[in-house]
C-alpha cells in the first residue's frame, strides 16, 4: 500500500524514481481507463522499467472519461473552467486530505510558515462557479494564514486597494494571488509601490483581455504593483499539486512532482534539456486518479529539474492554467 507520507516525504531522486514506478503498477492494477491507454501502447507492468517508458494519459481523457483508481466514496468532484458549451474536466477525488496535503505542504516548500502572511485573492471567475480546485487551495491557505485581514475579493477592487496599502505600509508580509486580467485591472485603478507584497498570478485572461507573451504581462505587472518580481503558480483542476515561480517565469515542483518535455512529433519520445517540447507532468499526489499526464502545454525543461511555460498546442481547449500564448 502506497501511504500520502510516502509521497510527501521522497527525498531523492531515487526516491521518486523508485515511487514512481510503484505508483504506475498500481494504477495499471487499479484504473481501467490507464489500463485500457497502456494496452494501446502495448505497454505494461512487465515491459515498463523506468521512468521513461511509462505511459503519460492524454490530460483530455478528464473530459471524456472517469479517471479514478480507487474504489473509496467520491468526496468532491473538481471541475475544469470553460466557455458555455465546452466540455470540461472532471478530477473525482476520493480522499481530500491528500490534496490538502500536498497543497499545504507545497506551499511551504517555496514560502515558509502561510502563518507569517496575510493572503488576499483576487479571483472572480473561479469564485463565479462551483468545483474549483484553485478555490479550495486559496480558502484553505486563507484560513491556515490566521490573518483578520486575509480572505477573497470578488469585484471590490477600491476596498482591495485601501487594504492592500494599509497591509503593506504596516510591514505585514502579504501574498496576493489572482487571474491575470483581474491584476491588470486592479492596476489601471491604481499604481502601487509596494515592499512587502508577493504578486502572484495564476491564470489567464479568461477570455476579458486578448493574451499577451508572460514578459509584456509580468513588465506591465511589475510597473504597476512597483514590484521586482512576479511570481506564477502551475497547477490544473487535473493535478493535485503545484509548481511556483518565484520570478522570471522558471517554475519549479515539490518533490513528488516532476516534469518531462516529449518530442511534439513524437509523443512516446522525449526532448533534451532547454529544448521545446510539450509538458508531461508526473504527480504522484494524484494517486487515486492518474499520476501521469500528457498535458497541452508546451514548456522547456532545464538540467536543474526547473521549467518554463511557452504557451499551448494550437488545436488546445481555452482554459486558464497559468499559461501565455507563444
Amino acid at each position: 500500500m502506497i501511504s500520502t507520507e510516502d509521497i510527501l516525504t521522497i527525498s531523492s531522486k531515487r526516491d521518486f524514481e523508485k515511487l514512481a514506478l510503484k505508483v504506475f503498477r498500481y494504477q495499471y492494477d487499479n484504473n481501467n481507463v490507464y489500463q485500457e491507454f497502456c494496452a494501446f501502447l502495448k505497454k505494461d507492468k512487465s515491459n515498463v522499467k523506468s521512468i521513461l517508458e511509462i505511459p503519460f494519459l492524454p490530460i483530455q481523457f478528464f473530459k471524456s472519461h472517469k479517471i479514478i483508481s480507487s474504489t473509496e466514496t467520491i468526496q468532491e468532484t473538481f471541475t475544469s473552467s470553460g466557455t458555455t458549451g465546452m466540455e470540461t474536466s472532471k478530477h473525482f477525488i476520493t480522499d481530500l486530505s491528500v490534496y490538502e496535503q500536498s497543497y499545504r505542504k507545497g506551499f511551504s516548500e517555496f514560502y515558509g510558515n502561510i502563518e507569517d502572511y496575510c493572503v488576499l485573492a483576487l479571483l472572480p471567475s473561479y469564485l463565479d462557479r462551483e468545483g474549483s480546485s484553485l478555490i479550495y487551495m486559496v480558502d484553505d491557505l486563507i484560513q491556515s494564514s490566521n490573518h483578520p485581514d486575509s480572505g477573497f475579493y470578488l469585484k471590490n477592487y477600491h476596498e482591495l486597494v485601501t487594504k492592500l496599502i494599509e497591509l503593506d505600509t504596516s510591514g505585514q508580509n502579504v501574498i496576493l494571488i489572482g487571474v491575470t486580467y483581474a491584476l491588470l485591472d486592479l492596476i489601471e485603478l491604481h499604481q502601487f509601490q509596494l515592499k512587502n507584497t508577493i504578486i502572484m498570478e495564476t491564470g489567464g485572461m479568461k477570455g476579458k483581455r486578448k493574451e499577451i507573451i508572460r514578459e509584456e504581462l509580468h513588465e506591465i505587472l511589475c510597473k504597476g504593483f512597483g514590484v521586482p518580481v512576479i511570481h506564477s503558480e502551475y497547477g490544473m483542476t487535473e493535478l493535485l499539486s503545484q509548481a511556483y515561480s518565484l520570478g522570471n517565469g522558471i517554475f519549479e515542483c515539490p518533490p513528488w512532482m516532476q516534469i518531462l518535455t516529449r518530442d511534439t512529433e513524437d509523443a512516446l519520445s522525449y526532448v533534451d534539456a532547454g529544448k521545446t517540447g510539450g509538458i508531461n507532468v508526473i504527480d504522484l499526489a494524484n494517486i487515486n486518479s492518474c499520476s501521469f499526464i500528457a498535458t497541452q502545454d508546451l514548456g522547456k525543461k532545464y538540467p536543474n529539474h526547473s521549467f518554463e511555460v511557452l504557451g499551448r498546442f494550437d488545436n488546445s481547449d481555452i482554459r486558464g492554467c497559468n499559461l501565455m500564448v507563444l
